[in-house]
């Protein structure tokens, strides 16, 4: 099966200012190198993998390094230079732009700078900047912004204060249960019932949301009946959107496309962190899963973001 020219909505850019600041710092990815990059070397990758445009955004750890007023001025350098790469090549790139949080107060203004004068298709968010999920009240003037905006969202995992497994990379294993906390409270807390115009995209196929999603809202009513019930809890867990981001395995694609809304599974590379081979190895397990009902696998490559982002959309034919 020949896939279309996907639309990927989880590649990462490294702008190399920033690149250089990291290594000044001694700082990676959740203790995974941080890679190199250039234009050009994305759009080979792009090429080779059948992607027609990729989404960019900055990977962990992030524009925000500890000071509040460098994570402004570092969180607009690095969107400007993405903003300038989308309008070379609006058919090549996106961009969903850095925000400095846990400084809310900069966060917002950020979203109003990168949305309304840089145009971006969306914003990324880390799961637990400063160490506090994306539910956290602290943050609700941020959903708020983004909602009056009916902003896309793209959430990418960080590094947990506490490593499950010392030694091993958080990209292994810890950052599918950073995302998987971050969509639990960000449910639980009722930023997601609040928020309905927000799309929220989830790395990685959610962690492992799909799996625990009917434990989560079955536990959640038992603890509080009033407030939560089992259909009201897995309505909200329903409403993120997935990416197949090293997932599109044969055992993660079952259990994802069993739990999304149809339309919310969409392509995700991970590229350079993932590199070539490793967005190869899952693209193959797309293409040729046997299960796809028809037009589904054209919906997570690229029609299902075309409907978030619809200047992605081909052009309609004149009357």
């Amino acid at each position: 099966m020949v896939s279309p020219a996907r639309v990927d909505v989880h590649e990462h850019v490294v702008p190399p200012a920033y690149r250089k600041l990291l290594a000044d710092r001694g700082l990676d990815s959740g203790g995974w190198s941080i890679p190199a990059w250039s234009r050009g070397d994305a759009i080979a990758m792009m090429d080779a993998q059948g992607i027609a445009t990729g989404l960019l955004s900055v990977s962990t750890p992030g524009v925000h390094l500890g000071d509040d007023a460098e994570a402004r001025t570092l969180a607009r350098q690095v969107n400007e230079y993405v903003a300038e790469l989308a309008k070379d090549r609006p058919d090549r790139f996106g961009q969903f732009a850095s925000i400095p949080l846990p400084d809310v107060d900069g966060a917002v203004a950020e979203v109003a700078h990168a949305l309304d004068e840089l145009h971006a298709d969306g914003v990324v968010l880390l799961a637990s900047p400063g160490g506090r999920y994306l539910g956290d009240p602290a943050f609700e003037p941020l959903w708020a912004e983004l909602d009056a905006r009916a902003a896309v969202v793209f959430v990418h995992p960080t590094e947990l204060a506490m490593p499950m497994l010392p030694g091993i990379p958080a990209p292994v294993v810890d950052y599918t249960f950073d995302t998987t906390r971050t969509a639990v409270q960000l449910v639980l807390n009722g930023v997601m019932s609040r928020h309905t115009r927000v799309k929220v995209i989830l790395s990685h196929a959610g962690g492992s949301l799909p799996y625990v999603a009917h434990r989560v809202a079955v536990a959640a009513n038992l603890l509080d009946p009033v407030k939560h019930t089992v259909d009201g809890v897995l309505a909200d867990l329903k409403r993120f959107y997935f990416d197949t981001a090293l997932s599109g395995s044969p055992t993660a694609l079952p259990s994802l496309l069993a739990f999304a809304e149809p339309g919310h599974v969409l392509y995700g590379s991970d590229w350079p962190y993932a590199p070539i081979d490793a967005g190869a190895y899952f693209n193959r397990h797309l293409d040729t899963y046997g299960n796809w009902e028809p037009g589904q696998l054209h919906a997570v490559n690229r029609g299902s973001a075309e409907a978030l982002f619809p200047r992605l959309a081909p052009a309609a034919d004149p009357v």
